[in-house]
């Protein structure tokens, strides 16, 4: 399964690169985040819960990037287990186009998923996918815009976890 967008987002590109870099900024917008934390400079790993279609699977997995190009672009990769429910290993390139104080955002994923989840089939497996990234950049555009505040941590220095997704 391939998923490719752009979306304009009102803010310049160097601040655009920074939040999604930002741990707590991420951990947010991520529909159905629990967990998520740097393991070395450039790797991250999560733990999210998520429904697609009957299956609903808590997952945990690693995804490492590669800042090669930035700011202008960077390419993501991982995988992730949900146990009896199978597992996913995909990747993304996003490339980020400065355009006045706004920045493109340009992005091309693609998974795999494995397990029961691949029994479930290409169109709800594909919609979902497709919901999911809807709604985180849909909550990251709200952050960069202003129309909603940055998340703040508490004492501990993490942020309030995410609800779990579900149709």
């Amino acid at each position: 399964m391939e998923l490719a967008e752009e979306i304009t987002i009102a803010a310049p590109l160097d601040k655009v690169y920074e939040a999604l870099n930002d741990i707590t900024i991420l951990k947010t917008c991520i529909p159905g985040c629990e967990e998520l934390n740097w393991t070395s400079e450039n790797e991250l790993e999560a733990k999210v819960t998520l429904k697609i279609g009957p299956v609903k699977a808590k997952f945990s997995g690693k995804v490492t990037l590669d800042t090669t190009n930035a700011p202008t672009g960077f390419s993501l990769a991982g995988q992730g287990d949900g146990g009896l429910a199978g597992f996913a290993k995909g990747g993304a390139d996003v490339e980020l186009i400065a355009d006045g104080e706004s920045t493109l955002l340009k992005y091309v994923a693609k998974a795999e998923p494995g397990g029961k989840i691949a029994q479930l089939g290409g169109r709800l497996i594909t919609s979902t996918a497709r919901k999911l990234s809807k709604m985180f950049f849909t909550k990251f555009e709200k952050i960069m815009s202003g129309e909603e505040s940055p998340p703040e941590e508490d004492d501990s220095g993490e942020t309030a976890a995410c609800d779990p997704v579900s149709d």
